[in-house]
């Protein structure tokens, strides 16, 4: 917080009187307001171009100063959009402190792991998707809560279930934001013994106490249909049971505990015998090594690296990605030993994701980001905003299975009819916590036609200027059909 002497002064004042006479960085309550400085600059082609091509895909649409911030990176739409893309892959150099600032009231996000069940889980889940809103929405790190959104997809976690109710909160921050742009290997492991994956996939529950006991193979069959190798790569059964025992013996500590969300490995609930994985022996009595031994088996597996460049692929590129593509972010995981940069340099270097415009629809996360930023709203990302997600079946930590939210457009296709609701209430300011200035985004871009194009990201086309000047006079109409809009849904 970035206060004058004379602000502080008048602030002790204020007190006395009422916090209306508070300089606003001290009010309680205060929402994160959308002013913003900069270049106002719109589109001006009338297709899609390159530049906002590449803050459509990485990042969750522009504000209103990101097009001319982004163009003025470089002499050329190509030179800018790459300078753009190494700042973006460099999160820790990029000055975030109007997020920090959006989130600095949700302090139990940032609780130890026993202290996070001290919150009522209502509270805590209630929290935890504001954030998510709100780091979506505000910070200049865009990429990275890209990734962030991407990998809690990949190891998907329902906080209702058991004890998650209280460890996502842990394994968001720990595993998830911790390792979104670093190593996949290490990011798998943190997952693998993630107190809250633990839970969810039963992982706790897998133990040998018996000669005859077979162990508990679900978290064993996600670690390779989900997380790694994928459902046709032609692991078998026993594959599984193997994978299975190696995994056995760990556990975490319940609420019911002392040391509550702690991990343990209990040598006496271990298989320790030897085991075959895909084809590798692992000798018996390695003990809590076996899962060192299955993770890096499995965590560079050719497979795995196609696996993950499809998903990669997917997201970025297309619903159905390009082959060639896929096979050249599949050689950069393998090339360099599951570091994540590399592969998504792979990608946007790639002439397939350079074309794909408009070839994705926004799911519906991403939509109502979008349609935030684009109009700058303010928002306190409360229930109001939230139950739109809801209703839409897409709010953060509450997918119940564990392949996590869709990522094709065939899913998403019956949100159409809340989107349009979505888009209607937030042009009327109709959601508590959410409002838009609207005369504040005209006069950003000199007037109604540079809005239009800034929320397109190109010109109109004919029928969609024909269809707005039938809501002459009525801008917050106009604004909401923009927002429903083809156009709009699309990336």
């Amino acid at each position: 917080m970035n206060l004058s002497r004379k602000q502080f002064c008048l602030a002790g004042a204020a007190a006395l009187t009422g916090c209306e006479k508070l300089p606003r960085q001290l009010r309680p309550g205060f929402r994160m307001l959308a002013r913003e400085d900069g270049v106002f600059r719109a589109p001006a082609a009338a297709q899609v171009d390159l530049i906002s091509h590449v803050l459509n895909r990485l990042s969750f649409g522009p504000r209103g100063a990101d097009y001319g911030r982004v163009a003025a990176l470089g002499a050329t739409q190509e030179q800018a959009v790459a300078a753009y893309i190494e700042e973006q892959l460099e999160p820790e150099s990029i000055d975030d402190a109007k997020l920090a600032y959006a989130i600095r009231r949700l302090e139990c996000l940032q609780e130890p792991l026993g202290e996070l069940f001290e919150y009522k889980p209502a509270h805590l889940l209630q929290q935890m998707t504001r954030a998510a809103i709100l780091r979506a929405v505000w910070s200049e790190r865009q990429f990275y809560e890209v990734m962030v959104r991407f990998w809690s997809d990949h190891f998907n976690i329902d906080a209702s279930k058991g004890d998650c109710k209280w460890l996502k909160a842990a394994d968001e921050r720990e595993v998830i934001r911790a390792h979104a742009l670093g190593n996949f290997p290490a990011l798998l492991r943190a997952s693998a013994l993630s107190p809250a994956m633990l839970w969810y996939l039963d992982g706790r529950a897998n133990r040998k106490q018996q000669g005859n006991d077979k162990p508990n193979e679900n978290y064993a069959r996600e670690l390779l249909e989900l997380h790694t190798l994928g459902i046709h790569s032609g692991y078998t059964q026993r594959d599984i049971m193997e994978v299975a025992r190696c995994l056995s013996g760990w556990s975490v500590r319940s609420v019911k505990q002392l040391r509550k969300g702690a991990v343990e490995f209990h040598p006496d609930l271990h298989d320790d015998g030897e085991k075959l994985v895909l084809g590798v022996k692992i000798p018996a009595g390695l003990g809590a090594r076996d899962i060192d031994r299955v993770l890096e088996i499995v965590s560079l597996h050719p497979w795995t690296a196609r696996h993950l460049a499809e998903k990669l692929c997917r997201h970025f590129i297309a619903d159905v990605p390009p082959q060639s593509a896929v096979d050249a972010v599949a050689k950069a995981f393998l090339d360099h030993h599951g570091e994540i940069k590399p592969l998504l340099r792979t990608i946007f270097s790639n002439p397939e994701f350079l074309s794909a415009r408009l070839t994705k629809q926004k799911r519906p996360f991403e939509f109502v980001v979008a349609a935030l930023r684009a109009t700058q709203a303010e928002t306190d990302a409360g229930p109001a905003l939230t139950e739109f997600l809801l209703r839409m079946g897409h709010a953060p930590y509450q997918y119940p299975t564990p392949e996590g939210y869709a990522d094709r457009a065939g899913p998403w296709m019956g949100t159409l009819l809340w989107r349009w609701k979505f888009a209607v209430s937030l042009s009327r300011n109709a959601i508590k916590g959410t409002s838009v200035d609207l005369n504040a985004c005209r006069r950003c871009f000199g007037n109604e036609e540079g809005l239009v194009s800034h929320i397109l990201g190109r010109l109109p086309s004919g029928d969609e200027q024909r269809s707005l000047d039938a809501f002459r006079g009525k801008p917050d109409e106009a604004l909401a059909l923009m927002l429903a809009s083809p156009g709009f849904q699309r990336c």
